[in-house]
């Protein structure tokens, strides 16, 4: 399954190789213009002498993750794994975590003092993340060198698994589940419009490839796909869900790097209804996406973001409703239509 090998591929920000190899071999399998940047983006398009608006649609294909920064030489920390974060990790959710090191995916679990071991005081708080490690099994350092070294990158060992009720989790649905949908939304477009879909690198710490992305294509219109915050659970009270899960993609309002052109947003949220499609509008301000740097690129771009809520984002384990995921790709794909049909012009 083309979901589950995406979620499971290695590929933490500055190190999607991986994925980039997943991604073109199924854009090549479809016949399409494909090329990679010197960054690593890889960049299809179709229809690209077609009359009307330019469409550019964007995934990135980085992760969460970690790097290695030092090996421990001491009698007590000889082979531990430091680590730095790669994107934003809250290391309140990292103890006892398993993970995979390196490209060689070495096995480690990451560590911390035990509970029976700890102060009072430092029970009453989050362990830094200065004060974790990851466990490799090493001896010692040397041990530890003939493994890994540091720069190496780290990604948690989470499987791809579908659960009850049309539900699925895996590690890195953010932002997987946006190649997902757009690998899906090339392979059903069969209209006349230059479209381009950018799958993008390093949008975990600034959004760094969609903005070469976006100078490159020169799009008029964009749409990011992203997978998005959803706090739906017990205790969040209604207005601040940002979203929820089950009940269709979301359209973003504002972020904390755009506000949603209303006629686009509208023009998207009415593709749905007309197409019965469900929707639902995200409904907080924070966080953002690559449109945050494409919009404004050259004399600015109009567009927006459809995004699939996520539970537990930016987490080892992530979890999503595959039903959310079709619909997205269907709403993807009703608005190419009526794009080329005339429906909107920037």
């Amino acid at each position: 399954m083309l979901l589950k090998e995406l979620t499971e591929a290695f590929g933490p920000t500055g190190f999607e190789d991986e994925v980039r190899g997943v991604v073109r071999r199924e854009l090549d399998a479809m016949g399409l213009s494909v090329r990679t940047d010197v960054l690593g983006n890889v960049i299809a398009s179709t229809g690209e002498h077609h009359p009307g608006p330019r469409v550019m649609l964007d995934a990135h294909m980085d992760e969460v993750g970690l790097m290695v920064t030092h090996i421990g030489e001491g009698r007590e920390d000889g082979g531990l794994l430091r680590f730095r974060p790669l994107g934003g990790v809250d290391p309140r959710v990292l103890v006892s975590k398993p993970v995979l090191v390196g490209e060689r995916r070495i096995p480690g679990v990451i560590g911390a003092k035990p509970v029976h071991l700890q102060q009072p005081s430092e029970r009453e708080k989050p362990i830094p993340m200065e004060k974790l490690y990851i466990d490799i099994g090493a001896r010692d350092a040397d041990d530890a060198r003939r493994h890994v070294k540091p720069g190496d990158p780290v990604v948690f060992a989470t499987t791809y698994e579908e659960l009850p009720h049309r539900m699925a989790k895996a590690k890195s649905f953010d932002d997987r589940v946006g190649c997902y949908i757009l690998l899906e939304a090339l392979r059903r477009w069969k209209g006349a419009l230059p479209v381009f879909g950018a799958f993008t690198v390093q949008e975990e710490i600034g959004l760094r490839g969609a903005h070469a992305a976006a100078y490159q294509i020169q799009p008029d219109i964009a749409i990011a796909l992203e997978g998005t915050v959803a706090h739906d659970v017990v205790g969040t009270p209604a207005h601040g869900q940002s979203t929820v899960v089950g009940r269709g993609p979301a359209i973003t309002v504002q972020d904390g790097q755009t506000v949603a052109n209303r006629r686009f947003a509208e023009f998207l949220w009415e593709t749905a209804k007309a197409r019965n499609i469900p929707v639902q509008w995200r409904r907080v301000k924070g966080g953002t996406n690559d449109f945050g740097a494409i919009h404004r690129v050259g004399k600015g771009v109009l567009g927006g973001a459809i995004s699939v809520p996520v539970r537990y984002i930016h987490a080892p384990t992530q979890v999503v409703s595959l039903d959310d995921v079709m619909h997205a790709i269907d709403l993807v794909v009703a608005v190419l239509d009526e794009i080329a049909k005339g429906g909107f012009r920037p």
